[in-house]
């Protein structure tokens, strides 16, 4: 039979110190295994967050870019639009101007007799060619009888020569033109039917309408946004 010898106090006293160094450095160890799990953990959730804060910051910031450049680019065309009207209404506020000077001095336009004649015979022949018939009516105003008269001696005699055949014009005294008209002629014609408004005013009116693009750009250049040009 083996023999079973007690230890002494001393061997004891080893033996728990071995122990107690064992289970130290096994809680050391384990103690490292989970810093460093801990710390992994840590490092992994903190680039987490950073990302999503990151993520968040970018996101604002486009956000915020997005808005400014939107609040810039509808400042930029309200301040072009208003620019634009300001251009646009002082340019129409130039061409009334130009309108209403001309319309003033439409009056003065048969104190020259002898251009004033030419100018009336243009526009009864303008009627005659107009309404072509063999007999028409022209009224004017009680002043330009005299003009009148000797118009139509042309304008018969320039009708005869490039249409070939003979027109009559007489005046109807019984209907003139207002004495306030600044001049010209109405050409009456098919019994007091049809006419045209060969009236200085009615003229000017439609240089307003027909000649404005071009006075536009007489005036103010081609526009650079017209894509297109009758």
């Amino acid at each position: 039979m083996s023999q079973v010898h007690a230890m002494s106090d001393d061997q004891v006293a080893g033996e728990l110190k071995k122990m107690t160094a064992f289970i130290r450095q096994e809680a050391l160890e384990k103690a490292n295994e989970i810093q460093l799990k801990a710390d992994e953990e840590f490092a992994i959730e903190k680039s987490k967050l950073v990302r999503q804060e990151t993520a968040a910051i970018d996101s604002s910031y486009e956000k915020k870019f997005k808005q400014a450049a939107m609040s810039q680019q509808i400042t930029r065309s309200t301040v072009s639009n208003k620019t634009r009207l300001r251009v646009l209404s002082s340019r129409q506020e130039l061409l009334d101007s130009l309108f209403e000077d001309t319309r003033k001095k439409l009056s003065s336009t048969s104190k020259d007799k002898g251009k004033y004649q030419g100018v009336l015979k243009n526009l009864i022949l303008e009627g005659a060619y107009a309404l072509n018939e063999d007999k028409l009516e022209v009224q004017a105003r009680k002043a330009d009888y005299d003009c009148v008269k000797k118009a139509i001696g042309e304008a018969q005699s320039e009708y005869k020569t490039k249409v070939g055949k003979d027109v009559s014009f007489s005046i109807d005294e019984s209907d003139p033109l207002p004495d306030e008209s600044a001049g010209g002629v109405m050409v009456v014609g098919t019994g007091g039917k049809i006419d045209i408004n060969n009236t200085l005013e009615e003229r000017l009116r439609l240089l307003e309408t027909d000649a404005l693009p071009a006075i536009r750009v007489i005036l103010f250049g081609e526009n650079e946004n017209r894509k297109f040009h009758d």
